[in-house]
């Protein structure tokens, strides 16, 4: 057995969570190469840069940026010495038809009166509202999120057990946001977060209005530049903390001796470490790249897993600026109920769908020519469905015409570039099980320990992070992800620091 006097880690998977967990190691003292298949580090948070528009090919959404700012903070940075961060006001607006729209001011006793003039006593029952959704989103980021998901036990203290009622584990969403307001159109807003989250508001725990709070209290942010920027931190952290990038490289496949990774090959040679943390699509992991026999789960088991939506995504540069439209708008003129139905219970494409317009032009003029606007447009889907270039044009006509509408003209003839990105994207770019986009559904059933677990049963030198575990989906949950399954590595006093090759 050779003998090594430093650990080390390879991490397949640059994403937020691979970064992250390369990150975290490196702080630990691991000697850590972070392997990603593509030319650029950032996975679904990639950047497509074409004609002088600079598009954030995934997340657009800032939340919850105390989670970004204490993990540079551990790692003994600032964030504002990488990000230059604005607070968007208002933090989107609402869109129920050509001629109706709802801002969302930043400010909460602004936006109480939004909710007041829309129903009569509203504003007041929004802070009570809000009152419980800070109290779920505190406790879970302090008793739930924060834990490794081994075990029933970690959730078997005093704190989560005093909470468990208050936390609305067994309360749907939709009953809950129905005892504060009964406007569709406040609901609707108030629904919104779930939308993503794998089920429709009636098979959503209460506890995620927890989402709530994380919108309107702690904000919607925009890092200059673009969310890439937030990917360029953490690349800039990583290569400071001493993690050595291998891009353009992808995993074919796992050696498995005697219970131990012994050797990841790849299309650019072999690679060798002590510990494999694998941020790539567990699935994809755990049914193709390990051998035979050596899987975690069954395919009988991921078959049976609920997924969060995938969805169709337009990139377009338009050679003119449109009014109307702000940095984040909301397109929810159609029945929300039956566009999450169509992804959530019976599977198909929605007839006329909900769809989510990011204009980052509004707030950044560095992310389009002078005078034009980036457009980064999305619906939401159910995962696994088969896309084409029909279903691709029909789907882009629509929001175009629904969106022309609003600004009360059309901008057709004046669109100088177009990219679409669907559910065979996905599937081709990360080996996304289903075409998801937003890994598991957070339903009760598949939370905490219920998730696929961050370690293998049998092969003890090989986790797991990412969307397809804890703590879930979303930038943020990707970043504690990461955090999380180093901590683990370190944590374990069985593991022989010797070098298993």
């Amino acid at each position: 057995m050779k003998q090594n006097t430093a650990r080390t880690a390879i991490v397949i998977g640059a994403g937020f969570s691979g970064l992250s967990a390369a990150i975290s190691l490196a702080d630990k003292g691991y000697d850590v190469t972070l392997v990603e298949k593509h030319d650029q580090t950032g996975g679904r948070a990639r950047v497509l840069k074409e004609g002088g528009f600079s598009f954030d090919m995934g997340p657009s959404w800032y939340w919850m940026p105390e989670v970004m700012a204490d993990f540079f903070k551990r790692h003994g940075r600032c964030i504002d010495d990488y990000l230059d961060l604005v607070r968007l006001d208002p933090s989107y607006q609402v869109i129920f038809g050509a001629h109706e729209q709802v801002d969302m001011p930043a400010s909460f006793s602004e936006l109480q009166k939004v909710f007041e003039h829309i129903e009569p006593g509203a504003g007041a029952r929004l802070r009570s509202f809000m009152q419980e959704a800070e109290y779920k989103y505190n406790t879970a980021m302090s008793a739930y999120v924060s834990k490794p998901g081994l075990h029933i036990r970690e959730l078997c203290n005093a704190e989560v057990i005093r909470s468990f009622l208050r936390m609305d584990m067994l309360q749907s969403f939709s009953s809950h946001a129905r005892k504060f307001f009964k406007d569709e159109r406040l609901l609707r807003i108030i629904e919104f977060p779930v939308l993503f989250l794998g089920a429709t508001p009636e098979r959503i725990p209460a506890m995620y209005s927890m989402m709530n709070y994380a919108d309107i209290r702690l904000g919607t942010w925009y890092p200059v530049g673009g969310m890439y920027e937030l990917v360029k931190a953490f690349t800039q952290l990583a290569v400071e903390m001493g993690v050595k990038l291998q891009l353009n490289t992808t995993v074919n496949s796992m050696e498995v001796n005697d219970g131990c990774i012994t050797g990841i090959i790849t299309d650019q040679g072999r690679f060798e470490a002590d510990v494999i943390v694998s941020a790539a699509d567990y699935h994809h992991t755990d049914q193709q790249l390990l051998p035979s026999g050596y899987n975690n789960y069954t395919a009988r088991y991921w078959e049976k897993r609920v997924m969060a939506p995938s969805c169709i995504i337009y990139y377009l540069g338009v050679g003119r600026k449109l009014p109307r439209l702000r940095h984040h708008n909301l397109f929810f003129e159609n029945d929300f109920r039956a566009h999450a139905e169509a992804i959530y219970t019976t599977p198909q494409w929605p007839e006329k769908p909900l769809f989510y317009v990011c204009c980052p032009s509004k707030t950044d003029s560095t992310v389009a020519p002078d005078g034009m606007e980036n457009l980064f447009i999305l619906i939401p889907t159910a995962p696994g469905l088969t896309d084409t270039p029909a279903i691709r044009e029909q789907y882009l006509q629509y929001v175009l015409d629904k969106t022309a509408a609003f600004c009360g003209e059309s901008f057709r003839d004046d669109i100088v570039y177009s990219r679409s990105y669907a559910c065979s994207d996905f599937m081709s770019d990360y080996s996304a099980f289903k075409g998801n986009a937003y890994g598991l559904a957070n339903t009760l059933g598949q939370t905490a320990f219920l998730k696929p677990s961050i370690r293998h049963k049998t092969i003890n030198n090989l986790f797991f992070t990412g969307q397809l575990t804890v703590p879930g989906p979303g930038v943020p949950p990707a970043i504690i992800s990461g955090q999380l399954v180093a901590d683990h590595i370190s944590k374990q006093k069985a593991f022989s620091h010797e070098s298993v090759i």
